[in-house]
């Protein structure tokens, strides 16, 4: 039997055509209220025969992604930080070495290959920088039109990138939730493909891609650690972290790498979840306060993490679902506390993330007691520091 695709609705269970025009669960979307996260979002699910070991799961054939080498960035093990924090099994999942210097690569990757399977030209979104440069760099390479609606206030860097690749920036005097509303007005109007963060399912599906990667490549150091051949051969092709931390704003990414890993569970390759933690910023953090409360309260954000400030985090409700259903946690950091662990991070390890991944690393150094020290531990590092020098010179001391 075949694989076979689909969009399923996780609130109705209801199934739709993977297919250009479909981004929400119809019945459930019209549940919508204002100042809420999206209702109806989908996920992408499928039946039928498993990929090959080794291989990941996703909708659209390999013959249509663009000639661009997103994903299999390193997990590296930072040997001085490790001494440094006593945590022997602590590794960094460094995705600035994706082609844009983010981790929305992924997501890019795979909504544009969608397009090229079905003969889209355009490509349309809402972005605070990371994800407007990430489809203007994967689009440059599909040779597909992307318009961007980015924020004025996003870092300089970011849309110098967006430009640089010939994507047509649109700078919105507001917030992202603005920006949000602007590109879906413009692609309903012109009917061009949204990548919308959540909004188009696709996103999520290919921000999974990392989990893979990590339970490889985690199985793949234990064996290189073995004693004797033997014990090698008979280690596992894929092996679970014991924690992850997200830096987490609309709650893509964090999904994403829940949504991998649960493929993980399902196909067998690993035996069970990780705990997985959503590091917000105290002026961006809707996600864990609902996670504590179960209501999301619209509030203002305001953080130096540009890449995870939202008022309200579109992919809210799914992300919260999937946190409980398999005892995700949350930890907040001040915006001081992020600063602190930017400068922390690279000076000890030689790796420079912007304050958005710095969030992470921060949360993780927040509850670092809490956890045994011979715990697996992966801090996902999704955009590089250099997208934000304004924001980094800060922590050094430096005013631009």
């Amino acid at each position: 039997m075949e694989t076979r695709w689909m969009y399923r609705c996780p609130t109705c269970g209801k199934t739709y055509p993977i297919e250009p025009g479909r981004y929400l669960c119809d019945e459930c979307a019209k549940k919508q209220r204002p100042d809420e996260p999206l209702r109806g979002v989908l996920e992408c699910a499928w039946e039928g025969e498993a990929p090959a070991r080794g291989s990941v799961p996703l909708p659209v054939e390999d013959r249509f992604f663009p000639p661009i080498p997103v994903g299999q960035t390193p997990l590296w093990a930072p040997e001085r930080l490790r001494s440094e924090l006593g945590m022997p099994n602590l590794w960094l999942k460094d995705d600035t070495c994706n082609p844009s210097g983010s981790y929305k690569d992924r997501a890019s990757w795979l909504v544009a290959a969608f397009a090229r399977k079905f003969g889209i030209r355009e490509i349309v979104l809402a972005s605070t920088g990371n994800a407007a440069s990430s489809m203007a760099c994967v689009g440059a390479a599909a040779d597909i039109k992307i318009r961007v609606y980015v924020p004025k206030s996003a870092p300089i860097a970011k849309r110098v990138q967006i430009l640089q690749y010939g994507a047509e920036l649109v700078e919105v005097d507001g917030t992202y939730d603005l920006a949000f509303d602007q590109s879906l007005a413009y692609s309903r109007a012109t009917g061009m493909l949204s990548r919308n963060t959540a909004y188009n399912p696709l996103t999520i599906e290919g921000k999974k891609t990392a989990s893979f990667e990590i339970a490889r490549d985690l199985a793949t150091a234990k064996k290189a650690a073995g004693a004797d051949v033997r014990a090698m051969s008979a280690a596992p092709a894929y092996l679970a972290p014991d924690h992850v931390f997200v830096p987490t704003g609309d709650g893509v990414i964090i999904a994403g790498v829940i949504r991998g890993f649960e493929d993980l569970v399902k196909l067998g390759w690993i035996e069970r979840m990780p705990t997985v933690w959503a590091a917000q910023a105290e002026g961006s953090c809707a996600i864990a306060r609902a996670l504590e409360t179960g209501i999301f309260e619209p509030r203002p954000s305001s953080t130096i993490a540009d890449s995870i400030s939202v008022d309200i985090p579109r992919n809210g409700y799914f992300a919260l679902d999937r946190l409980r259903r398999h005892s995700g946690r949350a930890v907040v950091v001040s915006d001081g506390e992020i600063l602190a662990a930017q400068r922390r991070l690279s000076r000890s390890s030689g790796l420079f993330a912007e304050p958005s991944s710095a969030c992470a690393f921060a949360g993780f150094l927040k509850v670092k007691e809490q956890l045994a020290p011979e715990t697996r531990v992966v801090v996902m590092l999704t955009g590089s520091g250099l997208k934000d020098i304004k924001s980094a010179a800060k922590a050094v001391g430096l005013t631009i």
